[in-house]
């Protein structure tokens, strides 16, 4: 890689949804840029491209290593996030604002949308021939960006989802009835199909899962879940919160109007979906104990259930972003790429920022099954290493005791 001689100062934001290891990104591409004699000082915007226009800056260069250790395992965003979607106007400020502080090196960590915003400041830096350096560094629970094998997030947001699956399971288990859960995912299944990870035992939980990559039929849900529990007395369901009908339209969004900055329905903020399927159950089913639960933002942050997988990657991603800047690259996102072969590893390398920027992936159909409400191996297969260990289940043997004459 060519020797990169430009010389100036470094910003980096977070944005978008926070995740359990955003924060090793962040000090990732920290502690990298510290090695680098290109990069002098090293500011922090608080609360994405809204701490850029308003000034609200922090001098990262002055933090302890120790302190950067600290917030590295620390969940959520620790400069703050936004969701918000720069105007031409927005970009002219920011471009007046990176110029008075000399910054060259710029680096916004997030997710699609995160990376839209870093490829219009990029593309406006080109035209009005500004020499910096602009990356977008991955991130997402939701495990949908392009040109990635998963995104740093996935792995500890689905080791939650599996986890609180594993409870469920043995709380349905011991006082049967039907749950359902609904798992944040807008247009990809990944998460809500970590729930599978949870099974155990063959009679584990959940028993039927749903993804918005398969069109979603009332009827033959109910029928699905009467079929599970006739034959197990008992039944839980893993629902994600952007299932659709056959004509593509969100079945929460039926009930849900907010809106973001980007026009995205905020379908996490409602309890409106399981409330729908547990009373269509009560309802049509006549099974009386029917409960559901939105995990929502507890997804996203939760201390003490981070994959040790994802937080090494996410460290890297940060790491490799500001290495590739230096270098003879003056744009692009990080990826992670699995590499072949039986043992779980993977590489990184620097994509366009187009190819991730807006737009999004799904479940590939080989991880759906034909039914469409549960996943396949392959899928457990992929997951698995991205999610590592989860806690051990035990189960008495249930030796019953014959009754005394």
């Amino acid at each position: 890689m060519a020797r990169n001689t430009l010389t100036g100062n470094m910003l980096i934001a977070q944005s978008g949804g926070p995740t359990a290891v955003i924060n090793q990104s962040l000090v990732g591409a920290v502690l990298e840029a510290k090695k680098r004699k290109q990069i002098k000082k090293i500011y922090g915007a608080l609360h994405g491209i809204k701490g850029i226009l308003e000034e609200d800056l922090v001098d990262l260069g002055r933090e302890s290593v120790k302190t950067l250790e600290d917030v590295a395992d620390t969940p959520s965003s620790a400069l703050g996030s936004v969701r918000k979607k720069p105007t031409p106007a927005d970009c002219a400020n920011i471009f007046k604002v990176l110029q008075k502080y000399d910054v060259r090196y710029f680096f916004y960590i997030g997710g699609n949308d995160s990376a839209e915003t870093t490829h219009i400041i990029n593309e406006e830096a080109r035209k009005a021939k500004y020499d910096f350096r602009c990356y977008h560094i991955c991130k997402t629970i939701d495990n949908d960006l392009r040109e990635n094998d998963h995104t740093p997030g996935f792995g500890s947001g689905a080791k939650f989802v599996a986890s609180a699956f594993m409870g469920d399971n043995l709380d349905n288990r011991a006082l049967p009835g039907v749950k359902i859960n609904i798992v944040m995912g807008r247009h990809a299944g990944f998460l809500t199909a970590a729930s599978a990870l949870a099974r155990v035992y063959p009679d584990d939980g959940p028993h039927l899962i749903y993804l918005p990559e398969r069109p979603f039929s009332m009827n033959q849900f109910l029928k699905d879940v009467k079929g599970v529990y006739n034959k197990r007395g008992r039944c839980v369901v893993a629902v994600s919160e952007g299932i659709a009908d056959k004509k593509g339209t969100p079945i929460a969004s039926l009930f849900i109007k907010e809106k973001d900055s980007h026009g995205n329905v905020q379908l996490s903020g409602s309890g409106a979906l399981g409330d729908l399927l547990a009373g269509e159950i009560r309802s049509k089913l006549g099974i009386s104990r029917v409960r559901a639960d939105t995990l929502g933002y507890l997804q996203r942050s939760f201390p003490g259930v981070v994959s040790s997988a994802d937080a090494k990657e996410a460290r890297t991603v940060g790491r490799e972003a500001v290495k590739a800047s230096v270098g003879s690259y003056t744009s692009g996102s990080i990826a992670i790429v699995r590499k072949a072969g039986k043992k779980y590893a993977v590489s990184f390398k620097r994509v366009p920022l187009k190819n991730v920027a807006k737009e999004t992936q799904h479940m590939p159909a080989k991880f759906i099954n034909k039914a469409g409400n549960d996943v396949t191996k392959a899928f457990i297969d992929y997951a698995a290493p991205i999610v590592g260990k989860l806690p051990k289940i035990g189960r008495l043997k249930g030796v019953r005791v014959k009754k005394k004459k």
